[in-house]
């Protein structure tokens, strides 16, 4: 009788990632639920709350790629503690707001650094590390942990601002982050191969890779200095970045507030963002499945012109009663961040598999600066106008541009993702 093979532990650390990115996407969209209950109490305007979160969104980005550098040089373990350190003091410290600047200092600064090392790029350094198979299909996985998180917690959160007031919200948000702290230490392990073990589905004739060494700001700083002489990491990143702008930025942060201004109560609106978190979660898992097997150039066009056409539709959703923004829902939802599998699997493709987590880094902060700018100029014109009519209009007209863009990506390769069974 053959031997059971054990299950690899690669699968373990996945889960363990799985579940530090589903608190800290919560936590990231906790202040589309404070916004409105913030702006009652303190009189601050949304254009000064959403100064914060463009702060916040700015850092989520930039420090990826450092944080990236930071898991190279002193391994996932430690960089995952610290960082949910970090974002459980910050907004444990939220109740105790009484000036807009705290609020900036707080979820813009702490909040934002913290989340910043349990982002997408965290996502993509586990991928390179511990699969060699079946990459596609586990980054579409992790990535979409992102709208599991806002499933799980923004109806909560946003029914205890109601009920209770947005202070419970806070300390429910940091204690899930505390929570995280002795799974993260107990279960996570940085390489295979300080376990005896190769990448899942890695050949056994495969070279091991060769940890990083050296200043982890040098590393990231050279990355993108490689990064920068390259045609693919300008269309990679400006694509990214109209994705930060038109998800984090805008829906994100001010698809609540819009709700409430026409009428639609706020737990039913944070209702809407978990609805398109269950089919994010269905749409992003097919695209990391599909990445490994079609033009990732092709789905990614196909990605953001869809979203473009329906943020277009989303101010006419609105005069449609809620039927209508469920459509929106359902349909904008499908392709929230279908776009992250096929964008690291061609940032592999153009800088190696290895140097895939920092520059994925790179491109990840573009995307931050893209939702930080939407962030503060949607909370702007919202301010100024009345009314986000623009600000959803110039982000489909932006989505439709990208979607232009990624035909453009590789053109001179001529590359197709190799299937994961050919490549195992």
């Amino acid at each position: 009788m053959a031997t059971p093979q054990r299950m690899h532990y690669g699968w373990i650390v996945a889960a363990v990632t799985f579940a530090t990115l589903i608190v800290a996407a919560g936590i990231r969209a906790t202040p589309s639920v404070l916004m409105v209950p913030l702006e009652h109490e303190f009189g601050w305007t949304r254009a000064v709350i959403s100064a914060a979160v463009s702060v916040n969104i700015l850092l989520y980005g930039l420090i990826g790629p450092f944080a990236a550098a930071f898991m190279e040089r002193f391994g996932l373990r430690r960089t995952m503690v610290s960082a949910l350190v970090i974002i459980a003091t910050g907004v444990m410290l939220t109740p105790f707001m009484r000036q807009s600047w705290q609020m900036v200092l707080l979820w813009g600064v702490v909040v934002g650094s913290g989340t910043g090392v349990t982002a997408n790029v965290l996502a993509a350094v586990v991928v390179a590390r511990w699969f060699s198979a079946r990459r596609g299909l586990v980054m579409g996985i992790l990535t979409a942990s992102a709208a599991t998180g806002q499933l799980v917690f923004l109806p909560l959160l946003a029914s205890l601002a109601v009920n209770y007031g947005w202070r419970y919200v806070s300390l429910t948000a940091a204690g899930a982050a505390l929570i995280l702290v002795p799974i993260v230490a107990i279960f996570m392990r940085d390489r295979p191969e300080a376990m005896g073990l190769r990448r899942y589905g890695e050949p056994d004739d495969a070279v091991p890779p060769v940890k990083a060494t050296g200043n982890p700001f040098m590393l990231a700083l050279n990355a993108l200095g490689d990064g920068l002489k390259h045609k693919d990491f300008w269309l990679l990143a400006g694509s990214f970045f109209v994705c930060g702008a038109s998800t984090n930025g805008l829906i994100g942060t001010h698809l609540i507030p819009a709700c409430i201004d026409h009428g639609i109560p706020e737990v039913t609106a944070a209702g809407l963002l978990a609805v398109m978190g269950i089919f994010d979660f269905i749409g992003t898992t097919l695209s990391g499945w599909l990445s490994d097997r079609w033009d990732n150039r092709y789905l990614l066009a196909w990605y953001y012109g869809l979203r473009g056409l329906s943020l277009l539709f989303l101010p006419f959703s609105f005069d449609l009663s809620f039927y209508g923004l469920s459509l929106f829902a359902m349909f904008y939802g499908l392709d929230w961040i279908a776009t992250v599998p096929p964008t690291v699997r061609l940032a592999a493709k153009s800088f190696g598999a290895e140097r895939a987590g920092i520059m994925f880094g790179w491109i990840g902060a573009a995307h931050q600066l893209g939702a930080a700018m939407a962030a503060g100029v949607a909370g702007a014109i919202r301010t100024d106008f009345g009314s986000y009519l623009a600000a959803f209009m110039l982000a489909g007209l932006l989505c439709l541009g990208a979607a232009l863009m990624s035909f453009f990506i590789g053109a001179n390769r001529g590359d197709r993702p190799i299937p994961d069974a050919l490549q195992a």
